[in-house]
């Protein structure tokens, strides 16, 4: 296991990067394999859900969330 603290950032037009320890469950709780970073699709045209494929580049996602 790793010590990093998780992390969760939401990218300009892009995807949601994940990095440090996490574990990441379908809805029915299996597991998929994931590498201690990895994107998930934010723009719902990428052909690997729930992973980014750069898919958003492709069609012009665009979405600049701020909190």
């Amino acid at each position: 296991m790793s010590d990093q603290k998780p992390i969760i950032q939401v990218r300009d037009n892009g995807s949601i990067l994940v990095k440090g320890d996490v574990t990441l469950l379908d809805a029915e709780g299996n597991e998929y394999e994931t590498k201690p970073a990895f994107s998930l699709c934010r723009c719902g045209a990428s052909s690997n859900k729930p992973f980014c494929d750069g898919s958003h580049k492709q069609i012009e996602f665009q979405d600049q969330s701020r909190v």
